[in-house]
């Protein structure tokens, strides 16, 4: 009988001669090598099986998963190092890049425990942690923690009352800049070339200040030239022609909003307009802040401005088709804090 390679077998097969073969020759007393010679295997392969079988019984010829090599961590050291970079930045370890990356985590695990890992086996570890590669968030070092936690856990809850009890609507709202030369999204292209993307090359800004409630409610418009208060006027003039009652407009501290001039305006509107401020360097309390993020990312960042096409007309589209779409706005509260996700 020809030879057969027992390597290309699956294992519950291999398991199924195994134990086929050492029941022949320690059960029917037929010889070692007539048994492997009639399976076909190669002659030396039986003896280790009965070597086992002797010594640990048939259990020791059934199949089992590989265990692999011993892993250079402990469970503890595993833990320890998922607790190093969970809320923290190589540069409290004395890194000068502020990112995590396999390279940085595999030379803190030399430096705390002298073990040497490949990228590779950091890239699995990572894995197991449940730790993900992910874009961050930016915060500024002059963001207050306790203020931002006010806001969310008394202030805000504390406006949401006075507006059920006034009727009155709350809105959110903010400004951007848009460019006709935004950062591109990824693409796919033949690896080596570097795919090309005809757009315009004129060079045209505009921006745009726009209002936003839980409730779907949405109001944009478009300008060129400086935002300052008198133009900031100008807008809530605009906005309060819309019929929307008495409103609680919350916007950051840009210095055109707490300017005296708006002061007054507010004023003259005897209660039907009132100005709340959110904690200073806190954008991710505005959920404004995501209609930019949305109307960016979607945009020209994804559809590049066509030959002579204007980026304001596009810009005004976007915008229309985000206030068309009250299930996306409502969308934005849900973002940056499960607090505004309750209107």
């Amino acid at each position: 009988m020809a030879k057969q390679d027992g390597r290309k077998l699956d294992h519950q097969s291999l398991e199924t001669l195994r134990i086929i073969a050492v029941r022949r020759v320690l059960e029917d007393g037929e010889k070692p090598s007539e048994v492997i010679r009639s399976l076909g295997l190669c002659r030396t392969s039986i003896y280790p099986w009965l070597r086992a079988a002797r010594k640990k019984g048939m259990e020791a010829l059934r199949m089992r998963k590989a265990t692999g090599p011993k892993p250079k961590l402990t469970p503890r050291q595993c833990q320890q190092v998922r607790r190093w970079i969970i809320g923290k930045d190589p540069r409290q370890y004395g890194f000068s890049f502020g990112l995590w990356t396999r390279q940085i985590v595999a030379q803190l695990i030399e430096q705390k425990f002298g073990i040497g890992l490949q990228l590779t086996a950091v890239g699995r570890l990572l894995a197991r942690l449940e730790i993900t590669p992910q874009k961050p968030l930016r915060r500024a070092y002059e963001r207050d923690p306790v203020a931002v936690a006010k806001w969310v856990e008394e202030d805000y809850p504390r406006l949401r009352q006075r507006a059920c009890k006034h009727g009155a609507t709350i809105f959110f709202l903010d400004e951007a800049g848009f460019s006709s030369e935004p950062n591109l999204g990824r693409t796919y292209g033949l690896k080596g070339q570097t795919p090309v993307v005809r757009t315009t090359g004129q060079r045209q800004k505009v921006n745009a200040i726009s209002a936003v409630s839980a409730r779907g409610g949405f109001w944009s418009q478009v300008y060129t030239g400086m935002f300052n208060a008198g133009r900031f006027v100008t807008f809530l003039k605009d906005f309060r022609r819309g019929g929307r009652g008495k409103v609680f407009l919350v916007v950051d501290g840009h210095p055109s909003h707490r300017a005296k001039a708006v002061a007054a305006y507010v004023a003259s509107c005897r209660g039907d307009l009132e100005l709340h401020f959110l904690p200073p360097y806190a954008p991710d309390l505005n959920p404004d802040e995501f209609v930019w993020q949305y109307a960016k990312t979607n945009g020209v960042a994804k559809r590049p401005l066509a030959q002579n096409e204007s980026l304001k007309e596009r810009v005004l589209r976007d915008l229309s088709a985000i206030k068309a779409n009250s299930k996306l706005v409502r969308s934005f509260f849900c973002a940056p804090s499960v607090v505004y996700a309750k209107d």
